[in-house]
């Protein structure tokens, strides 16, 4: 095993803030679009919208955290 390849317990400690992260980016959209729909009184669109956008900042935090782990299993 060369220096770098990351540890076994390097890898599963990154594998477990995926869920974390996709939870988290999905919460912060969902303030977001409430915080600007309260303000602009646009209820429930900005709402609708950036939740959507905190979903697909998570799953594409997902793919590339899973992408980078693929690589390093190989």
């Amino acid at each position: 095993m060369s220096d770098e390849e990351p540890s076994v317990l390097r890898q599963l400690a990154r594998l477990s803030t995926v869920g974390v992260a996709l939870v988290a980016a999905t919460a912060i959209g969902l303030a977001i679009g409430y915080g600007l729909d309260r303000w602009l009184g646009t209820s429930p669109w900005m709402t609708m919208i950036f939740t959507l956008f905190g979903i697909v900042a998570g799953f594409l935090n997902l793919f590339r955290d899973l992408g980078l782990l693929r690589r390093t299993w190989r």
